[in-house]
């Protein structure tokens, strides 16, 4: 007798299910880290830009420069607040792909967890009929020694 896996087409669509899960979830990962080394980078630009300036401060420089570069700050600001909405979009998207994620990983658990009771069920089933094989084959030789 071979073991057949009555949901095993279900099986396999759920683990194909978490296969695309786990690729969406690997992209949308991708893209926060991605979003957040680039918040990352303008942030260390505006501080290397306001040391800078400070040092230009000391030694002096024009209200011209001086604007010039408030309006720079200004402007890398303004980046940066709209990279933080990245960063924060990007990382609600990773976390729902995560929690969609574990759902697929509890859903083909679930499965695999009903087809190792089955194939338990079908190992002493099989048993079962070989100990009746047994005994009949013993009743059959008991028998034929009694001739």
């Amino acid at each position: 007798m071979v073991y057949h896996y009555k949901f095993q087409k279900i099986l396999q669509l759920k683990e194909r299910e978490k296969e695309e899960t786990q690729t969406l979830y690997n992209e949308s990962l991708k893209q926060f880290e991605e979003a957040a080394e680039k918040l990352y980078s303008l942030l260390k630009k505006k501080e290397s830009l306001i040391d800078f300036q400070e040092t230009k401060m000391v030694s002096g420089f024009s209200i011209h420069e001086i604007q010039h570069y408030q309006l720079f700050v200004s402007n890398l600001e303004q980046t940066i607040r709209y990279q933080q909405q990245v960063v924060i979009n990007a990382r609600s998207k990773m976390q729902w792909h995560e929690q969609q994620l574990q759902e697929k990983n509890i859903e083909v658990k679930k499965y695999e967890k009903i087809k190792e009771k089955d194939f338990e069920k079908f190992k002493e089933s099989l048993l079962e009929e070989e100990s009746k094989q047994m005994d009949e084959i013993s009743a059959i030789q008991f028998m034929n020694r009694g001739k």
